[in-house]
């Protein structure tokens, strides 16, 4: 039973404690008073027919004159005059009387005054003796009537201590509820701190609630410090802030496999290798520190052209070469053009103007290239640009391109969706996640398109860069989720589905998705919705609201090739979030890097510290698997999984 229904049974059983009481108490009172009122009014008149027939003569005739004039009132039940042998002299009784009162209140509460008794005597001798009983009618009407005025005022008492209860209650239900809902934001990894309520009992409880809220998010807000401190250790450069060489190469590695690579990135771009001349010479002329704050500014041109959009990808190689990821861009020239003005504008004015700044490479690259073959190209670029002349570029046009791509510009592309969407020509492949008992956790579900009739399957990072543009992401995320819905109905087990930025903060079709869902509760406990990291920040808001909403269905929440923007994860603690899958670049070598391991061991334990599991996506091999095991994570995936 809730402490509210145990509160009102103790307001109810108190109230009627205290009716039963005083009513008990009240008619027990009052009959005894109309008793004893009664016994006097039979003594009273008594004496008086005594006395009045004492002075007249004793014929029958005046005495039956003298009791007829009494009993008539209707006052009284018996009234006889016995004489002093016992013989009764004269007598008038009356059983009945017509009355308002109930029978059964006059059972329950009957009324006995007793008879009043008086001498009649004549001249010196005693002539008998009178005895009046009155009738107890009047007495049940006063009584009843006092019974009426009670239960008026105790319903009357009753609704006002119900509503002042009731109002109590509310005060103390409001900061109970705050105190219920702190408690469930705590289960569900949202910290949440309340006003303390003026109720000294409470207050104490929800200020031990709110200091532990605190210090469990300080504590939160610690390890996320540290390990964003191992993590910029680990993979920036500390004099430019850029990405290092192996977070480089990691990510490379990541985005050409197409089968590794986020449903958000893109599907080609291109690849510029800057180098700066003469960097020796600049450090001789400017120094250690000059030269450090020239490739800080270096560091910040490029950081802020790859902050631009989230796939972009600026690293520093070695002390004077500098690379960038661009996908998504048509024009590479005009970009390398642009990229060395802005460049040589940093050149250090010493002895006259050197000259000869730096030299840019580029090559285009698509998920499906080498990585070896394309850094090699890459360096061929950088070659032939510095053959050119004094800051020159060059980028290399020529793509390895994808058989499996239909070569069609954008309009066409918008014929090739909405042809497949009325088709439905796509389908979901599964890859099993396991825990690491080797059991099953969810099977992950990637979508395929087949772009035209008969053609071959594309995968997702092969068209969903394109849907993007082309704002097709809901109807796609829509038929996704229809298709998941159909193994969860037929099937056992759990199932991940990948769902776009652009689809969580389209109104419109996010919330056709929670109707869809909403007509399948049971299989919503079984579907595991997942949002790529860069998008969850990117639309923190609408993916808050996701969150909200999702999870009230009973979906599980969480977000795919997370790491790369660690810094702002305490951001993510109060939605809720269920699991987080680990980026590919994180994944790769595991077993060979250290610093990854630390990295890694710390952002479990912290992910464990507030209910959230951690996945590892991409695993190549055994020896990584048992080494993201051992460091603790709950679950993997990948070609190497067994």
């Amino acid at each position: 039973m809730s402490l509210f229904r145990q509160l009102w049974l103790a307001v109810i059983l108190v109230t009627l404690t205290s009716f039963i009481g005083s009513f008990a108490v009240s008619m027990q009172s009052t009959r005894s008073y109309l008793e004893q009122q009664l016994h006097r009014k039979n003594i009273d008149s008594a004496n008086s027919l005594a006395l009045s027939i004492s002075q007249l003569s004793k014929d029958p005739t005046t005495i039956g004159l003298q009791i007829t004039a009494l009993f008539d009132s209707g006052q009284y039940e018996t009234i006889s005059i016995t004489s002093p042998d016992g013989t009764v002299v004269a007598e008038r009784a009356q059983d009945r009387v017509d009355t308002a009162v109930p029978g059964w209140f006059i059972d329950l509460f009957p009324i006995q005054a007793e008879a009043g008794r008086a001498q009649i005597s004549d001249s010196w001798m005693q002539f008998g003796v009178v005895k009046v009983v009155s009738h107890t009618h009047l007495a049940h009407q006063a009584l009843w009537e006092q019974t009426e005025t009670l239960i008026i005022w105790f319903l009357m008492a009753g609704a006002l201590s119900g509503l002042i209860g009731m109002l109590i209650l509310h005060r103390i239900k409001r900061p109970l509820a705050a105190m219920v809902g702190q408690a469930e934001a705590i289960t569900e990894r949202r910290f949440l701190t309340i006003s303390e309520p003026r109720i000294p009992e409470l207050r104490s409880i929800a200020r031990a609630i709110n200091d532990l809220v605190r210090r469990l998010h300080n504590r939160f807000i610690e390890e996320t410090s540290r390990l964003e401190a191992l993590h910029k250790q680990i993979h920036h450069d500390p004099v430019t802030g850029l990405a290092n060489r192996d977070y480089f190469m990691s990510h490379l590695r990541s985005i050409l496999p197409g089968e590794e690579s986020a449903p958000g990135d893109a599907q080609s771009g291109i690849l510029l290798i800057i180098r700066l001349n003469n960097l020796a010479e600049i450090n001789r002329k400017l120094g250690h520190t000059g030269t450090n704050n020239l490739l800080c500014q270096i560091g910040s041109l490029l950081g802020n052209v790859a902050s631009e959009t989230p796939d972009r990808l600026a690293a520093r190689l070695n002390g004077s070469d500098f690379v960038l990821i661009i996908p998504n861009i048509d024009n590479a020239g005009q970009f390398a053009s642009q990229l060395t003005l802005e460049l040589t504008a940093l050149s250090p004015q010493i002895d006259g103007e050197i000259a000869d700044f730096c030299h840019i490479g580029a090559i285009r690259y698509q998920h499906g290239d080498k990585t070896d073959e394309l850094l090699a190209n890459a360096d061929t670029a950088l070659a032939t640009a510095e053959r050119q002349g004094i800051n020159a570029w060059h980028v290399i046009t020529g793509q390895s391109g994808n058989s499996l791509m239909p070569a069609a510009n954008i309009g066409d592309w918008r014929h090739f969706f909405n042809d497949a969407l009325n088709e439905d020509r796509f389908k979901l492949v599964f890859h099993p996640v396991i825990d690491p008992a080797g059991a099953q956790l969810h099977q992950e579900a990637a979508i395929r398109l087949q772009a035209q009739r008969d053609g071959d399957w594309l995968a997702a990072s092969d068209f969903i860069a394109i849907a993007a543009r082309l704002n097709l992401t809901g109807p796609v995320d829509l038929n996704v989720i229809r298709h998941a819905l159909e193994p969860l109905q037929s099937q056992a087990g759990e199932l991940a589905v990948n769902l776009s930025i652009e689809t969580i903060s389209d109104w419109g079709f996010r919330n056709k998705l929670a109707q869809l869902l909403s007509q399948y509760p049971q299989l919503c406990r079984r579907l595991w919705l997942e949002v790529p990291e860069y998008g969850a920040f990117r639309e923190l808001e609408a993916f808050r609201d996701f969150c909200r909403t999702f999870k009230e269905l009973g979906c599980r929440i969480g977000i795919e090739h997370f790491g790369h923007h660690f810094r702002e994860f305490q951001k993510l603690t109060d939605l809720g979030l269920d699991y987080l899958k680990i980026d590919a670049s994180f994944v790769r070598g595991i077993n060979q890097k250290k610093n990854n391991q630390r990295f890694l061991k710390g952002l479990c334990g912290l992910a464990h510290s507030i209910g959230i599991i951690v996945i590892a996506v991409a695993v190549q091999n055994e020896a990584e698997q048992k080494t993201l095991i051992r460091l603790g994570l709950d679950g993997v995936t990948g070609p190497g999984v067994k």
